[in-house]
């Protein structure tokens, strides 16, 4: 009988081990996917002056190279938390501080490009002059120092109350920020955060839907724009939902079993952390015409060359 239940505790063992692989390969898999689409945005807005001085595509840029950064951190600690490995304190709090910065200055850009549609469509005659190169530059180092402010806290909360950086345990903001202080520094700067972008993103909406309604503007671009900051609501609402990743994966770290454990983070990670990094292309990339034909053509290695063709015309006349 003895032998029977060592017999199936190893079966057991065994397909958890597999069913951890298997989940670990296709959630990296998958991410590096999504780096490699990315990665050819990133290209192609290199390639074109254009891309590089308009407001627009600066923003684009820089949320592309934010949620690839986001996406490799997100990838670490699912990889850290799916295989159990215990990180060296000092390693974990670095992850940790640079994961939520990382995490402030993508929702924070959200509001950004809905502003800079916002003035494209209900101040169109002043676009030029209030999205500028430095403008939208200065706009950007804005928001990163106000990300790092809640990283900065922890940080200097973190060394003045513990002193034992070599010590390992398992990477998470609930195992390493204990004391109710990180806890109320989170809630605090989350809820300033999403409540703020919430009301840009929602104020920008409301007018370019008025907007639209005029018969003075161009209805098709205001259409075009109002759909593109609902995506961006959308996004907002997914990165609102991530919150509650860590939370989730530390009730079901100590309170079910592996399997269980392991198929709810896998679900979490996927749903959570992908998810909304893939609305990026999706809002910007995909939907911009001359930006699309580019990148197709970068994206199939020079392979669809009449499309490159027709991103030069659709360039040179302003599109």
């Amino acid at each position: 009988m003895s032998n029977m239940n060592d017999t199936k505790s190893n079966v057991t063992q065994t397909i958890s081990l597999v069913d951890r692989d298997l989940k670990s390969f296709l959630s990296v898999s998958s991410s590096v996917v999504f780096l490699y689409v990315n990665g050819v945005m990133i290209f192609t807005l290199r390639k074109k002056t254009v891309f590089q001085e308009t407001s627009r595509y600066i923003l684009f840029g820089h949320m592309l190279w934010v949620d690839t950064l986001n996406l490799i951190m997100s990838v670490v600690l699912f990889v850290c938390a799916v295989c159990r490995l215990f990180v060296m304190k000092f390693a974990c709090l670095i992850l940790l501080v640079a994961a939520t910065a990382l995490y402030q200055v993508s929702t924070l850009n959200l509001a950004l490009m809905s502003l800079e549609r916002y003035v494209a469509i209900c101040i169109p005659l002043r676009h030029a002059e209030i999205t500028t190169y430095r403008r939208t530059n200065m706009a950007i180092g804005v928001i990163w120092m106000l990300s790092w402010v809640q990283s900065l806290s922890e940080i200097i909360i973190f060394y003045s109350n513990d002193t034992n950086l070599a010590m390992n345990l398992f990477c998470s903001r609930t195992t390493l920020f204990r004391l109710q202080i990180y806890k109320n520094l989170n809630i605090a700067f989350t809820c300033i955060f999403f409540v703020t972008v919430t009301f840009v993103i929602s104020f920008t909406y409301a007018s370019i839907a008025v907007v639209a309604k005029t018969a003075s503007c161009d209805k098709m671009s205001a259409k075009k724009a109002n759909k593109t900051v609902l995506l961006h609501l959308i996004q907002l609402g997914l990165c609102a939902a991530s919150i509650l990743v860590g939370v989730i994966q530390e009730v079901i770290y100590i309170y079910t079993d592996y399997i269980t454990s392991l198929n709810v983070m896998y679900f979490c990670f996927v749903v959570f952390m992908i998810f909304p990094r893939c609305l990026s292309p999706l809002i910007y990339g995909m939907r911009d015409q001359a930006f699309r034909y580019l990148f197709q053509y970068y994206f199939t290695f020079g392979l669809k060359k009449q499309n490159r063709c027709n991103t030069e015309i659709h360039l040179a006349g302003g599109g």
